[in-house]
């Protein structure tokens, strides 16, 4: 089993009269992650699946003395999918108040929806966590680099949810698929207002079309036959359920600097791989370059969110076709990354940009990834 960065950090977090709350995606590990801490606890620890009727049912009644008698005596509890719970916020705010010593771990699939559920009762009773696809540096603690590049190819084509990668091909394209229409498309249209299905496959696979590319949501809308403001809101829903996340244009007034262009990547590439129905080696790829910008900036996210790496994250192009896929602003410092998947392409950066921000641009290929996705570039 591949350790979790995360599962060192629950562990500082347990016991410190708070509420643990993990986010993820379905099929990223959550479950297997607090079960496994929850086991240390022996037959102090409990698990409840919140998607169980009966579950629901015993969590509706948010008196301390029901819950008390329900939840019995344990000291680890886990309420995995806890946003199936009408009045979680309520409840987890009544456990925390008045039931010392019960140590809860909820789970939910959407930030979107667990985090409105919660956020107004539970202001400073919670520690939030995200959970990723695997990570390249999660894998790294059993390998070495040489076994990493190995992989490379396996990681570009069927990503790295933890089923899929442990899988042989057969079974991690069928697992792929199953995933992107179970979960996309009948778990996301249980949201408030999303109730075209055709249209939220249109849009994720128009998104997963263009990784790479500057979009605007008005040119969406457009091809789409739909408002913005639509396009905003299901892209919005689908950063908030940890399927895509968002990349916006820097611009400190350089004139020709695009400004309202945004990138869209997915935080796995089996999964954009499976919307668009190509699993094909890399050899027969037209978009080898596209999937491996979008690999390199994933992995660089989840490094960054586990080793608590504070940045902030844009592109840069100009409307004469000057760009720099990836930047990085820390601390007044700005460095830009340029994604180049073959080591023998020559890459120059853009001397205006370098001039008018102080900066670095570091070109990322085979060579040198692993100094990328686990920040010691």
């Amino acid at each position: 089993m591949i350790t979790r960065l995360l599962e060192s950090c629950i562990h500082k977090s347990l016991f410190n009269g708070k509420t643990i709350v993990l986010y993820g995606a379905r099929q990223t590990g959550k479950t297997t992650l607090v079960t496994k801490i929850m086991n240390e606890f022996g037959d102090k620890g409990r698990y409840l699946n919140c998607e169980i009727l009966s579950v629901e049912q015993s969590l509706k009644d948010a008196e301390p003395e029901k819950l008390s008698a329900f939840l019995g005596n344990y000291k680890v509890i886990v309420l995995d999918e806890a946003q199936n719970i009408d009045s979680i916020g309520r409840i987890l705010k009544v456990i925390t108040d008045n039931l010392k010593g019960i140590q809860i771990i909820a789970t939910g699939s959407s930030s979107f929806d667990l985090a409105n559920k919660t956020a107004e009762s539970m202001t400073g009773r919670v520690v939030h966590f995200t959970l990723f696809p695997l990570s390249v540096i999660e894998i790294k603690e059993k390998k070495d680099w040489i076994d990493i590049d190995a992989l490379l190819d396996k990681m570009l084509r069927f990503g790295l949810y933890p089923e899929v990668f442990t899988s042989n091909e057969e079974s991690a394209i069928n697992k792929l698929h199953e995933l992107s229409s179970s979960y996309l498309f009948k778990d996301l249209l249980k949201f408030d207002g999303i109730k075209k299905s055709s249209l939220l496959k249109n849009l994720i696979i128009s998104l997963a079309l263009q990784i790479g590319n500057e979009v605007t949501y008005n040119e969406l809308a457009a091809k789409l036959g739909v408002s913005s403001l639509t396009v905003q809101k299901y892209i919005d829903l689908l950063e908030q359920s940890f399927v895509v996340f968002k990349l916006h244009s820097f611009s400190r007034n350089i004139r020709k600097e695009l400004t309202k262009s945004i990138k869209v990547y997915f935080y796995d590439v089996g999964m954009r791989n499976a919307l668009i129905n190509n699993f094909n080696p890399l050899s027969l790829r037209s978009d080898v370059g596209a999937l491996w910008e979008n690999f390199c900036i994933a992995e660089r996210v989840k490094a960054n969110h586990y080793l608590g790496k504070r940045v902030n994250s844009y592109f840069w192009r100009t409307y004469d076709q000057k760009e720099i896929d990836y930047i990085e602003e820390e601390n007044g410092k700005i460095t830009g990354f340029e994604f180049k998947y073959s080591d023998k392409i020559k890459y120059r950066a853009p001397k205006a940009f370098i001039e008018a921000y102080n900066a670095q641009v570091i070109k990322i290929d085979k060579s040198n990834y692993w100094k990328f996705v686990s920040l010691s570039a």
